[in-house]
């Protein structure tokens, strides 16, 4: 018995260890306005190359994203050599997510799957503190922390979902063609690479329904 607790306690101070501490803000107080980070007016898709790996799987493919301003998405994921692969639609806060585990791993929640394409889509908190270092804004939502947002300049390079002051999972965009999402606890990795942007005529209004 005093095995197991033992080792019930190794393993939840181990899933503590592995989401790292959300650091104190730095910089000087800025006004708490943020930038509008939306969707590009009108219809876009986005074709990139996609890597997951977490401690049980590591796979890649290829996969496309149809995006119409202001708030809705669908993302496909192909495995590569063709073997397989799922479907995201992202309307507003709502996802549907049907299929099998591989599309689970690879889609985050909302929030994150918004920001990794640009847009800011958070809940409403009412308490935001802000900080400027010079190009960088860096804004903390909730009290207790629950979101973490980075901009430099007018762009969304980061946000983070934090809880009990800690970093649980973040996405970031290290340019337009680089996105990285984390699930800390996980230790689930997907990253992005972009290969192609191009605006398109409107999409038929079926790709916004998935079959479950």
């Amino acid at each position: 018995m005093i095995g197991r607790r033992l080792a019930a306690v190794a393993a939840m101070l181990g899933a503590i260890a592995c989401a790292p501490r959300l650091p104190p803000l730095t910089g000087v107080p800025a006004p708490a306005r943020l930038p509008r980070a939306q969707l590009r007016p009108g219809h876009w898709r986005i074709v990139f190359n996609w890597e997951l790996s977490d401690r049980e799987i590591s796979s890649r493919g290829e996969g496309a994203a149809r995006i119409a301003s202001p708030d809705s998405a669908r993302l496909d994921f192909f495995l590569a050599g063709g073997f397989g692969g799922g479907a995201a639609v992202l309307i507003g806060d709502s996802v549907q997510l049907p299929g099998g585990d591989l599309v689970h791993r690879l889609v985050p929640p909302p929030p994150l799957l918004w920001a990794a394409l640009g847009r800011l889509a958070t809940p409403p908190l009412a308490d935001t503190v802000v900080r400027a270092e010079a190009s960088t804004l860096r804004a903390d939502l909730g009290r207790p922390v629950a979101w973490r947002v980075t901009f430099h300049g007018d762009t969304l390079v980061r946000v983070e979902r934090a809880d009990k002051d800690r970093v649980e999972e973040w996405v970031e965009r290290a340019d337009s063609a680089h996105v990285q999402y984390r699930q800390e606890r996980a230790r689930r990795s997907l990253r992005l690479t972009v290969t192609r942007i191009e605006e398109v005529p409107a999409f038929d209004a079926t790709i916004w329904s998935l079959p479950r």
